[in-house]
């Protein structure tokens, strides 16, 4: 596969909120609050000002996303796929190079989250990049050529559905975030909740305002 060069490398970040929520009484996490704003509007709030556009994968709830003012789309099949279908939909749905996945209940992430995803990508001849942080792989945040979308249709119709080992047989290269593993937790509980909040009281985990 042919690398674009800086010249021709463009993102669109597609924040993914497809998911069930079953954890949180099957609430629709993107929207549930956290300091008085949705999740989403966090995520929102600190990935668009490192890229070219934003985009919300989202199966229920499309009026109340587009209340964000951004492109919505819905996954390509059966939203029991997990992650993966709403990626390719991400994959097909941008005219972008490169596509930017991050979770809507991720509302810490990094403010240079693309900028280091990227770097490989257009100075080793990288294919793709996913997170790293506390030694572990945080797969859905990950940058990948938008060309990609065949190669992962394919591992979803022979009844692949995890997404580490579609990273792993794409050869992914892991960015190290070092150990603040915080930047990247999922909101999947009351309990984490409750620790968000404790985060942002506290002051270590401030989400810029929206511009």
């Amino acid at each position: 596969m042919t690398v674009p060069t800086p010249a021709d490398f463009s993102i669109t970040a597609c924040i993914l909120a497809g998911g069930r929520g079953r954890r949180l009484g099957g609430a629709d996490k993107g929207l549930v609050p956290l300091a008085g704003k949705p999740l989403i509007a966090h995520c929102i709030a600190r990935i668009a000002p490192q890229v070219g556009r934003v985009m919300i994968n989202a199966n229920r709830n499309s009026e109340s996303y587009a209340e964000f003012g951004l492109e919505i789309f819905p996954d390509s099949g059966p939203d029991s796929l997990g992650p993966l279908s709403g990626v390719l939909s991400a994959l097909r749905a941008v005219s972008t190079t490169h596509v930017l996945t991050l979770p809507c209940d991720s509302p810490f992430i990094p403010d240079d989250l693309a900028s280091r995803l990227a770097q490989p990508l257009r100075h080793s001849g990288a294919t793709l990049s996913v997170a790293r942080a506390d030694d572990r792989i945080q797969p859905v945040f990950a940058l990948l050529p938008a060309s990609l979308a065949g190669p992962l249709a394919c591992y979803l119709d022979v009844s692949g559905r995890r997404i580490e080992p579609w990273l792993r047989e794409q050869q992914a290269c892991e960015v190290d975030f070092g150990t603040e593993s915080f930047r990247f937790m999922n909101i999947n509980t009351p309990e984490d909740l409750a620790t968000a909040q404790t985060l942002l009281e506290r002051g270590d985990a401030q989400t810029p305002p929206a511009r």
